[in-house]
């Protein structure tokens, strides 16, 4: 795999996922201001397999904030786009999935509709540097129908060696 990842077949779009990373999180303190600090923290990814490829699940570990993420990924054969599905074990609930696919480029995005904070938001997940060794994970928000973002999440994943 090189810097792009093969996006010849749309139903294996997050083979690149799958194994074990070490993720350096980078989130605003307040989604919704632009004006808001950062807070970084470690976490640990754990990604695997379902459905030949066309479905997987990881798990995030995030040890130093004492909670887990869990996000499903689905391709719909019909539609040729993914939806991600995200819960984490501060609220046990699954959240609207974002829907999008993977470029020529390998850049894959992704949006969806939500509420934070009492308001409407629509989300963006963004993937890009992909390579055999990283990724790049980006969530943005838009309160005024996707004419401005205000990204408030990033994740740099770096694969974990194995022994």
């Amino acid at each position: 795999m090189n810097d792009v990842h093969d996006t010849t077949s749309a139903a294996h779009g997050f083979d690149f996922l799958h194994g074990e990373w070490d993720v350096a999180n980078r989130r605003r303190t307040d989604f919704l201001d632009p004006e808001s600090g950062w807070e970084e923290f470690p976490a640990v990814s754990r990604c695997w397999s379902l459905f030949g490829g066309a479905a997987n699940i990881d798990e995030i570990d995030v040890p130093d904030q004492g909670w887990t993420g869990l996000t499903l990924r689905l391709f719909d054969v019909e539609t040729e786009r993914w939806s991600l599905n995200w819960s984490s074990s501060r609220s046990g609930r699954l959240f609207p999935p974002v829907l999008g696919r993977f470029g020529p480029d390998g850049r894959g995005e992704f949006h969806g509709d939500d509420t934070h904070d009492g308001k409407d938001v629509r989300v963006r997940f963004v993937w890009s540097g992909i390579s055999e060794t990283t990724a790049r994970w980006e969530q943005a928000f838009s309160l005024d129908g996707e004419n401005t973002w205000l990204t408030n999440w990033t994740m740099e994943f770096t694969r974990r060696r194995t022994a």
